[in-house]
């Protein structure tokens, strides 16, 4: 059985495997964007589907250190309707 590729999440640092996350990419261009497919091109970071590990995540500004960049607050409306969602 092929075993599944291991990602860290940015806010509680638990390892799960790469589809039980939400991936949040920024591409070449600099756009931020969730990746529901989890192809996209770009650098990607990984979020639980927990409201919990988005707190965190925006408290810390983890994401904009990941990705060098001033995240807008429409991502991160967008990432709670996606996991509040499911």
């Amino acid at each position: 059985m092929k075993q599944q590729p291991q990602r860290t999440c940015m806010g509680c640092n638990t390892k799960k495997d790469k589809r039980e996350f939400i991936r949040i990419v920024k591409n070449k261009e600099g756009k931020i964007s969730i990746d529901k497919t989890g192809k996209q091109e770009g650098r990607g970071a990984y979020l639980c589907d927990d409201i919990q590990c988005l707190e965190k995540v925006v408290k810390s500004k983890r994401l904009e250190r990941a990705f060098d960049i001033k995240i807008d607050k429409e991502i991160y409306e967008d990432l709670r309707g996606v996991i509040l969602e499911s």
